[in-house]
């Protein structure tokens, strides 16, 4: 499998997760939170055939968590939560939520493609200037890179619940049940 298809089932997949995940209110739950994690986990796992640990593979793998982290950030900050009137958490993802992600998956997936069509003698030299162990590398660290934007994703998630749920208090049902 080439770099391209591997980013576009990387990059799509996680996509695909995230929009069906934050789209519109949802209610915040443990599997909502936790599913997009898990399924960009088990698509790279299936995608990425090597983890290079060879030359300077280990600083490019830290620039994509570190991109990736703030990509992530930023779109997680396109996020909104409150509290509905059952007193159930949600999140609200809007048109600017969805097209950051679009953009920054499109903007994967076209490097991936160029590094294949447009410019691969240019990213064989780099590999080899910069001591980097070749195309896999790069692979890895586009993996790297969605892994770490669906990381922030989900940490933003997560203390978006926290502070709705400080600011608002626990929510008794009429049942008397107590729901934070």
């Amino acid at each position: 499998m080439g770099q391209f298809t591997t980013a576009v089932i990387i990059c799509g997949t996680v996509l695909a997760v995230i929009l069906a995940a934050d789209s519109g209110s949802r209610r915040i739950t443990a599997g909502r939170i936790a599913a997009p994690a898990l399924a960009a986990v088990a698509v790279i796992a299936a995608c990425v055939r090597s983890f290079p640990t060879a030359g300077n593979d280990p600083s490019l793998h830290l620039a994509a968590l570190g991109v990736g982290g703030i990509c992530g950030l930023v779109a997680a900050s396109l996020l909104s939560a409150h509290r509905d009137r059952a007193g159930d958490v949600r999140s609200t993802g809007g048109v600017g939520h969805a097209a950051v992600w679009i953009l920054l998956t499109g903007l994967q997936i076209l490097f991936a493609y160029g590094c294949e069509h447009w410019y691969g003698a240019r990213m064989t030299r780099l590999t080899t200037d910069y001591q980097l162990s070749g195309s896999e590398v790069l692979v890895s660290a586009l993996a790297v890179m969605s892994l770490s934007m669906m990381v922030a994703r989900t940490a933003v998630v997560v203390s978006r619940l926290r502070a709705v749920r400080a600011a608002t208090g626990p929510v008794v049902d009429e049942d008397g049940r107590v729901n934070r």
